[in-house]
């Protein structure tokens, strides 16, 4: 069930005349921002469907970079965000596709900087609800409302167990857990929501896994 309540259908507290097309928009961003986990210096976005035919009009590409800016919906200065992202060294540029994609509201974002790149795949899905559907190639479905551990690893039996075993050892809930990949045998990458927070320690025990590439928290 997506909508848990009457104000999730009117929408969030906001800047912007569209729940889906900035509300959405922004959070995708701010997603973006948050997995990136740092301010990037370029970010290359692509529009697809009714986010590429109506973007500047419904605010979406100022909303997609108020969230790059790690701005809140409510925040005063989104309608500025392109503005302040270039006072800030952020190259951002938009792309409309005629690709035909599962959901409407769709922006894939490529963030860069010197020490890296990440891309995402976001959809707003209405009520200024969003869902992360794919990281750097790998298929995901997240929904942002909880802590997330995003942990890549390689695809072996053991990985998965391992690593649910350090959280239960912290008294760590699983709400939802997901694992994709690419190939078999290559890099995988766990995606588990979380009842209460990974903190820094419980992520550093897991990166000290074995077969254990990389761990971060949205």
């Amino acid at each position: 069930m997506k909508y848990r309540t009457v104000f999730d259908i009117i929408g969030p507290v906001m800047i912007g005349p569209s729940s889906s097309h900035t509300a959405g928009a922004a959070r995708i961003g701010r997603a973006a921002r948050t997995i990136f986990g740092r301010k990037p210096s370029r970010a290359e976005i692509t529009l697809y469907g009714s986010f590429a035919k109506t973007y500047r009009g419904h605010g979406t590409d100022v909303a997609l970079a108020g969230g790059l800016l790690d701005f809140d919906t409510f925040d005063k200065r989104m309608v500025h965000a392109l503005e302040i992202a270039e006072q800030e060294g952020i190259e951002i540029r938009f792309h409309e596709s005629d690709e035909i994609t599962d959901h409407p509201n769709t922006a894939r974002i490529r963030l860069e900087d010197e020490a890296g790149s990440l891309e995402i795949v976001g959809v707003s899905i209405g009520g200024g609800k969003m869902e992360i559907v794919e990281l750097n190639g790998f298929e995901l479905r997240l929904s942002g409302n909880g802590p997330v551990l995003f942990v890549l690893h390689q695809d072996k039996y053991g990985a998965v167990a391992r690593v649910a075993g350090v959280l239960a050892e912290h008294k760590i809930n699983i709400a939802f857990m997901q694992v994709s990949r690419k190939e078999k045998g290559l890099q995988a990458l766990m995606s588990i929501e979380t009842d209460q927070p990974v903190d820094e320690k419980v992520q550093a025990k897991i990166r000290d896994l074995e077969d254990i590439h990389a761990v971060t928290v949205l």
